[in-house]
């Protein structure tokens, strides 16, 4: 087992719908260290860097509204951006937050208690990374060196 950095980000409809403290008591019960945490007014482009691996896919344009904040009236794409730190880190986020798909993700994760599907666009409250180089390549886009605790 390996102490892993990861990246978790509470997108804009997490924020809007005040539920960024109820993900965080679930990401605290894991048992890991947050060690950096920032709101940030997301642009489009970062938001397209951030999604690049997607940039072929048929959603990418969707989800990069999406977390930009430009879907719903959710005004201002802000969100929370975390980085926590641990055992397995990557591994243990990813069983709090839950499928990606709200209506498959478990009871009691961050998405199966706080996820929905809206207007057909699903809302899963919450980004974590999924492999060590993607967790690498999020947390240096959203933080520097210097922000982590």
């Amino acid at each position: 087992m390996a102490i892993e950095k990861t990246l978790v980000l509470i997108k804009p409809d997490g924020r809007k719908r005040r539920i960024t403290g109820l993900a965080i008591d679930k990401l605290e019960a894991t048992g890991l260290e947050l060690v950096a945490a920032r709101v940030v007014r997301v642009t489009e482009k970062l938001a397209q860097e951030h999604y690049k691996e997607h940039a072929a896919q048929p959603f990418f344009n969707a989800i990069v509204r999406y977390l930009a904040g430009e879907t719903h009236a959710i005004e201002h794409g802000r969100l929370l951006a975390m980085v926590w730190e641990g055992e397995d880190a990557i591994a243990a986020v990813r069983r709090a937050a839950g499928a990606t798909d709200p209506e498959k993700a478990a009871p009691g994760t961050i998405r199966g208690c706080f996820g929905r599907k809206c207007a057909g666009l699903m809302e899963n409250v919450v980004h974590a990374s999924s492999n060590p180089s993607d967790a690498a390549r999020e947390i240096a886009l959203w933080f520097s060196p210097s922000d982590i605790a």
